[in-house]
């Protein structure tokens, strides 16, 4: 299952995945951080086809074409605010994963690329970000074929770090 999983330092824009999924904010019109450098990649055609979309629900997903990017879709998810993890937060968080991955077994695409969803402002703790992201993962390739492979592509060595310990490379 290992073998289906990859960690890669760098910029989710740039890797040529089937899929790359954008950790989004309700709206959809772009914001900071992997959402920002997203929409700013794909170019003005995302945030158009964003806007068609009227939004998203935490834990959801909405696919629009990838447009500039490398990737063929963009998979928009809207992960939790972080308020103590009492508020449903890890279960939405899962949803989030859960949700992009049947998104991408429904087109039978190859590869997945996930960013660490709601590790930025919205201030979800790292590690147990991480550990729902591989768990659910784990889980979906348990009893699926699709997508054959799931690229986790993260901003910086520290949080590199951490999807490496939880995998145990």
């Amino acid at each position: 299952m290992q073998h289906r999983i990859e960690i890669i330092l760098g910029d989710i824009t740039m890797l040529a995945a089937d899929a790359i999924v954008n950790a989004a904010n309700s709206s959809l019109l772009g914001g900071g951080g992997v959402d920002g450098a997203i929409h700013r990649a794909a170019g003005p055609e995302l945030l158009a086809a964003c806007r068609a979309l009227a939004g998203c629900p935490t834990g959801d997903v909405r696919v629009t074409p990838a447009f500039r990017l490398p990737a063929r879709y963009v998979f928009h998810t809207v992960g939790p605010v972080w308020q103590g993890g009492t508020a449903g937060e890890p279960e939405l968080l899962r949803s989030c994963y859960r949700q992009s991955l049947a998104q991408a077994e429904k087109r039978q695409l190859s590869s997945i690329s996930f960013p660490a969803i709601s590790c930025g402002v919205y201030g979800y703790p790292h590690e147990d970000a991480a550990t729902i992201a591989i768990d659910e993962t784990c889980r979906w390739f348990d009893k699926h074929a699709w997508p054959e492979k799931v690229l986790f592509v993260l901003f910086d060595q520290p949080m590199t770090s951490i999807y490496q310990q939880l995998l145990g490379q």
